[in-house]
């Protein structure tokens, strides 16, 4: 076994752990009481094929799914084009991230012939980076078994196959330290970068979408305050903090609320049960 699988196996609590490991978490992943919700969220991901062979991956990125406990999903897997994924890829593409896909990703996405989709179990927020860690793990191996074109369901997010590789070695570089392999900082924020989706415009406020993904309430900043390129940098910068600080850390020295309201049902895998963090005017 690797030591980045082994790594991740420990974090999300699926192999038998030290005490010091256990102990490395960022600060919001140790017994901050955030969740008002009894809702877990759920990574859904999505693999575009050339063909049926999509939806039998090979045993080695089958034993990865297997391990972590995702599991395909049979009832909306297809082997056959889904004529809405063009429309799909087109409005969830990360367009913070310059040249985030190519020409060559587009075509990919138009020309699928099979789809795949991937679930992660329900995640427990103190283990919900070593789990996205994990599914960054799981999409960097199906693209490399010949998948397509990938996309982050819990939050709209998609990126091109190149994007997708740079986050995964972002997280793997990010995860060594002096001492050996960690639950990082950097490993959070390569995470964040690849499952959550930002800046939306939304009537009053840029938001964000996939923060619940890493075990952090969402961050909206009203429009009043800036262009939409100043809201994702004060998003990242309390998001940032959130994940050194702790999320009750962050809000008391800012001076900032937690708010329960959304417009996602709870039943919806964008919701966060962790909440909003709204920066006003």
């Amino acid at each position: 076994m690797d030591l980045i699988r082994r790594h991740l196996l420990k974090a999300a609590g699926l192999f038998v752990a030290s005490r010091a490991f256990a102990d490395d978490q960022p600060p919001n992943q140790q017994g901050t009481n955030m969740q008002p919700s009894s809702v877990k969220p759920r990574h859904v991901l999505c693999f575009l094929g050339k063909d049926d062979r999509l939806l039998t991956p090979p045993n080695a990125v089958a034993k990865t799914i297997a391990d972590f406990n995702f599991e395909i999903d049979r009832t909306y897997s297809q082997a056959k084009p889904d004529p809405h994924m063009e429309r799909s890829f087109g409005v969830c593409w990360d367009r913070v991230f310059p040249k985030a896909w190519s020409a060559a990703d587009e075509a990919a996405v138009a020309s699928h012939k099979a789809v795949l989709y991937v679930l992660s179990p329900p995640l427990e927020q103190q283990k919900a980076v070593a789990y996205s860690a994990a599914a960054l793990r799981i999409v960097e191996e199906m693209i490399e078994a010949g998948a397509t074109a990938v996309k982050g369901e819990s939050a709209g997010v998609a990126h091109g196959l190149a994007r997708w590789r740079s986050l995964a070695d972002q997280a793997r570089t990010g995860a060594k330290t002096s001492q050996g392999l960690g639950m990082t900082l950097a490993l959070a924020k390569a995470c964040r970068l690849a499952f959550a989706k930002r800046p939306l415009g939304g009537d009053r406020y840029y938001e964000t979408v996939g923060y619940h993904l890493v075990g952090l309430p969402e961050v909206y900043v009203a429009k009043s305050r800036g262009n939409e390129w100043s809201a994702v940098m004060l998003m990242e910068e309390i998001a940032n903090a959130m994940a050194e600080h702790g999320i009750e850390a962050t809000l008391r020295d800012r001076k900032l609320t937690l708010s329960r309201e959304q417009d996602y049902a709870e039943d919806d895998f964008k919701f966060n049960p962790y909440g909003i963090v709204r920066i006003e005017t």
